[in-house]
């Protein structure tokens, strides 16, 4: 396996770093974004751009502007979207991979930016949203999501059941009336950055472990199909 650092602009004022892993052999590429508070060389990204590399799958990790800065307050709506639009393009190109052989991924923010674009644009493989952000906290009577009703690739949510960003009660009605009908695994005792609590005995190598080979095994079922 080879591995790979490319910068990519994004517009005038913003160049981002890109990790890409590539096997020697594979089929599908996986692009994961971080979420809000970390950037790609969190641990849970970091343990899932390594671990899903190993299943023969392409990944590509990256930074938004500001996190590529040091800055803590996100860009723009319009400036997210310009930066997963940047990457995309910069993989397709760089790989000659088409549309179809994209996954879209990430954590939280990065994951509902790839939901925003992926409404916008047909034509991906499938998306993986880990820890779908669907309100802000305690504020399950203000979910977002509308976007995921105009979105034609197949869909992969993890979601932790002590999520306090998404309210499985309010979430699982929403997913049940998509089309075409998302998966969802939910990590029991799990909050929004899947950590666990101590008295369910679990490591969380195990559950990073289950994230990745979930995924993996997905990814190649849907490029499967699709072939």
């Amino acid at each position: 396996m080879n591995t790979e650092t490319h910068k990519i602009r994004v517009n005038e004022k913003a160049v981002v770093s890109t990790i890409w892993h590539i096997p020697d052999h594979y089929e599908y590429i996986l692009l994961i974004a971080p979420g809000a508070g970390k950037n790609m060389h969190s641990e849970f990204i970091t343990t899932l751009h390594d671990g899903i590399a190993e299943h023969d799958i392409m990944t590509v990790k990256f930074n938004f502007p500001y996190l590529e800065q040091g800055r803590t307050a996100p860009n723009t709506p319009t400036v997210l979207e310009d930066t997963w639009l940047a990457v995309i393009d910069a993989v397709m190109a760089q790989t000659g991979a088409p549309r179809e052989k994209l996954f879209l991924s990430g954590k939280s923010m990065g994951g509902r930016y790839a939901t925003l674009l992926a409404a916008k644009i047909d034509g991906f493989a499938g998306l993986i949203l880990y820890g779908y952000p669907l309100h802000a906290p305690g504020k399950t009577e203000k979910p977002r999501g509308q976007e995921l009703n105009a979105i034609h690739s197949p869909m992969l949510f993890f979601q932790g059941t002590r999520d306090s960003l998404c309210n499985l009660g309010v979430f699982k009605p929403i997913l049940e009336n998509l089309n075409p009908a998302p998966e969802l695994v939910v990590i029991e005792g799990a909050d929004h950055s899947f950590k666990l609590l101590k008295r369910l005995k679990r490591s969380q190598a195990s559950v990073y472990q289950e994230l990745i080979d979930k995924s993996a095994r997905w990814i190649k079922k849907i490029g499967g199909s699709a072939a």
